[in-house]
């Protein structure tokens, strides 16, 4: 159906929305749409198997209302999301206390279908991988990693070419015109993706200190404090406001950390630390790289495929990520981790 199909699901959810604790029948009568109840169950059934909706009673007695995760994961329009200026937007400003332990704890980020295209393109990539010397997969693995090192450092605001950070990783030949921080952070990320790479069992189990590791490699000499930091940090382009407590924020990593460790599917816990990460905001600077450098280690420890992040659009990335902070919704992220998991498995190895 298409995006006939999407308006005909925004209009149930809607409805639903409304009218919680509805049958199908009183959809289809409230809606007036001119589509069979057959059409209209298909329907209902698709927003159950994505989580967005969830049903009481059986057969007949079925009703429908919005799962208490939709905000987390229902689709949204990030065009229109950024039409409003920064204070112009009704947002979530202040870290959400319940969301890692008693939301994010409790669901699945991921719909059916998605797990199906994800472990599809896992088994293409574990399948293309076992065919290739250890001296060719080694040398994939540093294409990838000097890839990441530069959209990563991109995302940053540093501005090294590809071309440029190749030079500099393989040859240590700096770029002419660029500063020593920004040759510095290429370098950071690159002995980071080395040393997971190197001790893949590392962050297994997660845990604070180990985080607080790999962020010490990515910010060596920029200036930048090690450890939780213990005074109030702001975000460019945001009115949300992270945790200014170092307790706190101990306490949140901890808890990301549990939930991370409990849960069995690799996929989910390589999100989970992307987002996460950066939403908790533990460190002064350096919250995204380490969050980057975590997910790959936990993909990497659990020997699925790296991402490299490399064709996603910097401002997209950047969007995604003040869509989570303001509203706590992981769509508009998920489809990135997707895209570039994708990526990954067709670019490399």
């Amino acid at each position: 159906m298409g995006n006939t199909g999407n308006t005909y699901n925004n209009l149930i959810v809607g409805y639903i929305k409304s009218n919680p604790e509805c049958s199908s029948q009183e959809i289809l009568k409230g809606l007036g749409m001119n589509i069979s109840i057959a059409t209209l169950k298909r329907a209902l059934q698709k927003l159950v198997a994505e989580g967005l909706i969830t049903t009481t009673g059986k057969l007949k007695s079925t009703k429908y209302k919005i799962s208490p995760v939709y905000d987390i994961i229902s689709p949204i329009d990030v065009d229109q999301y950024f039409k409003n200026e920064i204070d112009e937007r009704v947002i979530r400003n202040s870290f959400n206390q319940v969301l890692i332990k008693e939301v994010l704890s409790t669901i699945s980020l991921f719909t059916n279908e998605e797990l199906l295209q994800l472990n599809h393109l896992e088994n293409t990539y574990r399948n293309s991988s076992s065919k290739l010397t250890s001296a060719e997969y080694k040398s994939e693995l540093e294409r990838l990693a000097i890839d990441l090192s530069w959209k990563s450092s991109q995302i940053e605001g540093n501005t090294y070419s590809l071309l440029e950070t190749e030079r500099l990783l393989r040859d240590k030949e700096t770029a002419a015109g660029k500063t020593k921080e920004e040759a510095a952070m290429l370098l950071n990320h690159k002995e980071a993706i080395d040393f997971i790479v190197a001790n893949p069992t590392y962050i297994n189990p997660l845990s604070v200190s180990n985080i607080e590791d790999l962020h010490s490699i990515l910010i060596k000499e920029l200036g930048i404090s090690k450890n939780v930091r213990n005074r109030r940090v702001g975000i460019s382009g945001t009115n949300y406001k992270p945790l200014d407590n170092e307790f706190q924020i101990k306490e949140a990593l901890n808890d990301m950390c549990n939930i991370i460790n409990n849960n069995s599917n690799v996929f989910e816990k390589a999100l989970l630390a992307l987002v996460l990460i950066s939403y908790i905001q533990p460190f002064a600077d350096g919250n995204k790289r380490t969050a980057r450098i975590i997910s790959n280690a936990i993909l990497i420890n659990n020997h699925y495929c790296p991402i490299s992040f490399r064709t996603v659009d910097s401002i997209e990335y950047k969007k995604a990520m003040l869509i989570f902070y303001e509203q706590n919704n992981i769509n508009p992220f998920k489809k990135i981790f997707i895209n570039q998991f994708e990526f990954a498995v067709q670019t490399y190895f």
